[in-house]
């Protein structure tokens, strides 16, 4: 490909090495389907499987695809945030590698994008088990409730960025659950669409309420402490 990509697709990926191949295929078929220019980014996060293996496969065939093999397991804001510095495009696009995000809700993500700095995707059906289901209604009640937040699932990794507000975001671990409220206190605007949710086929649940409720709850604590304060003013005059 030459020149400058338009859209930036980033994937974490942690021990998927089932999903890596038909993942690519179904989401390189979506992409060309846009008629516009575009790369994928996929970031290693530390991988034990065979994931590192395939994803050198697929970037010898494919020069649109980039890898970034990270040393050893960092965590999902960790890779979000090496993708997002390694996408070229204005439009950044992100999604997890266990296919349970659409592909093809993309189109409609883009159309969506618009007037607004970032479109999320809202999970309404979910296909996963009444437990992780469940934890996800609560944590999104108590998130939104402590942050005066209005996401219905912002777990969703299925989101759309103009480039622009994700070069603002200064990031933590655990940060990525809060897209959404980091946009806006960049001054962004924040929309959110129903999307497709598919059941898991291969591999299994990296996350659980033991290893992220804790920290999660920390992590809404210190957005909760940086958005109330935010700095917010306007200038009325400037005399030079």
């Amino acid at each position: 490909m030459n020149g400058i990509p338009y859209l930036s697709v980033v994937i974490p990926v942690f021990n998927e090495e089932e999903n890596l191949l038909p993942l690519t295929q179904e989401l390189v078929s979506v992409l060309d389907s846009l008629e516009k220019s575009w790369e994928i980014i996929f970031v290693d996060d530390g991988s034990t499987d065979k994931s590192p293996e395939i994803l050198n496969g697929i970037r010898e065939k494919m020069p649109r695809v980039q890898v970034v093999t990270f040393k050893k397991n960092f965590g999902q804001t960790a890779a979000f945030d090496a993708g997002f510095k390694t996408a070229r495009g204005d439009i950044i696009i992100t999604m997890d590698a266990d296919m349970q995000n659409d592909p093809g809700d993309i189109p409609e993500l883009l159309e969506s994008l618009g007037s607004y700095d970032l479109v999320c995707g809202w999970r309404n059906k979910r296909n996963d088990t009444f437990i992780r289901t469940l934890s996800s209604i609560i944590a999104n009640s108590i998130r939104n409730t402590l942050s005066r937040e209005d996401i219905h699932d912002v777990g969703c990794s299925l989101k759309v960025f103009k480039k622009e507000y994700v070069k603002k975001l200064k990031l933590y671990n655990g940060m990525h659950r809060f897209f959404p409220t980091l946009v806006k206190m960049e001054g962004g605007r924040v929309i959110e669409i129903i999307v497709n949710h598919r059941p898991r086929k291969y591999g299994t649940a990296k996350y659980n309420i033991r290893n992220r409720i804790i920290r999660s709850f920390v992590d809404l604590l210190a957005v909760c402490w940086m958005k109330k304060r935010t700095l917010n003013y306007e200038i009325k005059d400037k005399k030079k």
